[in-house]
């Protein structure tokens, strides 16, 4: 099995790393610290499966599993989370995810997972799925608060997830090889599909609907 690791804490990444090696049938084909340079990474080596944090700066693991799944439907993509809100588990499944592990699972469970996955099966840790489950009879929506960065296009929800991130629009630019001024142009678009007037507005809805987690800024 072919596999890529995403997660912005490298002595994660190298510690699973070193486990999933020592399994002998399994090619780790590269490191990525973030969803943006995992892209690349895939693009540049398809991979059999991707492990993936949702919290991570510059792209998040949701985004990353939308753009992945657009790109190859066929990559299973297993994300691998200390965050067991139904927020982060219920967009991730949206976002095309095959299964949803927490980070405190022992490393059996995750090969198990990777197994599952690898058969076009959905893996969820225990205690998960009660969350999911609740999260589509309730809906989960906040009063007043209905619109789903669905609306969003992929370069919109990156760019809402850097401005949450305090960027300015000149790192943004960079980052995403534009100009300013698309950035300018993206921002207000955002803004307007949202039904947001200003950063700070941007900035709560990224924080609530678990676009930026504040622990890991």
């Amino acid at each position: 099995m072919r596999v890529i690791i995403a997660d912005d804490h490298k002595i994660f990444r190298e510690g699973l790393r070193v486990l999933l090696e020592s399994l002998g049938d399994i090619e780790i084909l590269g490191e990525a610290e973030n969803g943006r340079l995992l892209l690349k990474l895939i693009r540049k080596d398809e991979p059999d499966l991707v492990i993936v944090d949702v919290a991570m700066p510059d792209m998040n693991g949701i985004e990353a599993a939308r753009q992945i799944k657009s790109f190859n439907p066929d990559i299973k993509v297993l994300a691998l989370s200390m965050h067991s809100d139904s927020r982060f588990v219920t967009q991730m499944l949206k976002a095309g995810a095959n299964g949803y592990l927490l980070k405190d699972c022992a490393f059996d469970e995750l090969t198990v997972a990777m197994n599952t996955v690898s058969k076009n099966q959905v893996y969820l840790s225990p205690g998960i799925t009660d969350l999911v489950v609740k999260a589509y009879l309730t809906k989960n929506a906040e009063p007043g608060e209905t619109t789903d960065t669905g609306v969003l296009t992929s370069r919109e929800r990156e760019i809402l997830q850097l401005l949450a991130e305090g960027k300015s629009t000149q790192e943004i630019a960079t980052a995403l090889s534009i100009s300013s001024k698309t950035v300018d142009t993206h921002r207000r678009q955002v803004m307007t599909k949202l039904d947001l007037h200003s950063v700070a507005e941007l900035t709560q809805y990224a924080i609530r609907k678990g676009i930026i987690v504040l622990d890991d800024m």
